[in-house]
């Protein structure tokens, strides 16, 4: 997980600004080519669909008690997968839980993307004091570890979903900012960028035109390999009381409730913490999958 959050890997050598369709079939056919970044494509398109059509699809009501039917075992008729605490059923509340623990995952990520890519690409273009004075601002970040970052956003702000997007949005903002300002450094010195500027063009033109195209597909990788560690950061913060409230199905809200029938029925209180891994390590994998796919070295 070190090696994710680390934004030197995300960097990627940026490409000349005027790419053929050439270049992006062959960053498919690389894609295409790995196994395992194609299987993991497939896990999160089928968590997606889960997310959207799941409140059609579900064998029963994920908000519909019984207390003759609390704990029930996996593979118990009527439901699958068993049953939680207050009698309701596994498999329906998971397959409802899919949409908001990706939207908890996905959102903040991309609001920290647009944010922290526009930061870290105006720091890495203008240089000089403007550099130093934004990324030593966002340097400040880094003094706080982003799980103890995010619960003292999230617990100042008070629980409920939206602080919790707030606090997590807050923590992406500087890693996503310093690769940005990275890939940003390296396409400004570029022959085609010095051109463009003795041609007369201005600043923002040189960005629109020339180093968008550069560096978006860079830091949207590295922000790729972030979804996985803010869907594990609001799970934490709903099993902490922090996020999502009751009786919402989520996933980190489900570990949270069922903790206390580990004892009881153990693999029953594990499904909610196998689909916040299974849907974590299939982004992982799709990231590297991207990353290596657009390596223009490989």
């Amino acid at each position: 997980m070190s090696a994710i959050l680390s934004p030197s890997t995300a960097a990627v050598e940026p490409l000349p600004a005027q790419r053929s369709r050439g270049y992006w079939a062959s960053v498919l056919l690389r894609f295409r080519r790995d196994p395992v970044a194609v299987g993991a494509a497939c896990v999160v398109g089928l968590l997606v669909l889960l997310a959207i059509f799941g409140p059609w699809i579900v064998p029963a009501d994920p908000y519909q008690s019984s207390m003759l039917h609390r704990l029930k075992a996996i593979g118990t008729e009527g439901h699958p997968l068993g049953s939680d605490e207050l009698g309701r059923d596994m498999l329906s509340r998971l397959i409802v839980g899919a949409r908001l623990s990706l939207f908890m995952g996905i959102t903040p990520v991309l609001c920290a993307f647009v944010i922290g890519a526009a930061i870290g690409i105006v720091a890495g273009y203008a240089g000089g004091v403007t550099n130093t004075v934004i990324m030593r601002t966002i340097d400040v970040f880094y003094a706080f570890p982003s799980v103890l970052l995010a619960i003292a956003l999230s617990g100042t702000l008070g629980a409920g979903i939206l602080n919790s997007l707030i606090s997590l949005t807050v923590v992406f903002i500087p890693q996503i900012a310093r690769v940005a300002e990275a890939v940003t450094t390296q396409v400004r010195g570029r022959d085609y960028v010095e051109a463009a500027r003795a041609s007369g063009a201005g600043p923002f033109t040189i960005v629109r035109v020339h180093v968008l195209g550069n560096v978006l597909g860079p830091i949207f990788v590295y922000a790729t390999s972030l979804v996985a560690v803010s869907m594990i950061l609001a799970s934490g913060l709903s099993f902490l009381g922090l996020g999502v409230k009751p009786p919402e199905p989520e996933w980190g809200l489900m570990l949270n409730t069922l903790r206390t029938a580990i004892y009881v029925q153990p693999w029953v209180a594990a499904l909610p913490g196998l689909m916040i891994f299974i849907t974590s390590i299939s982004f992982n994998l799709l990231s590297d999958g991207l990353r290596s796919a657009m390596d223009n070295k490989g």
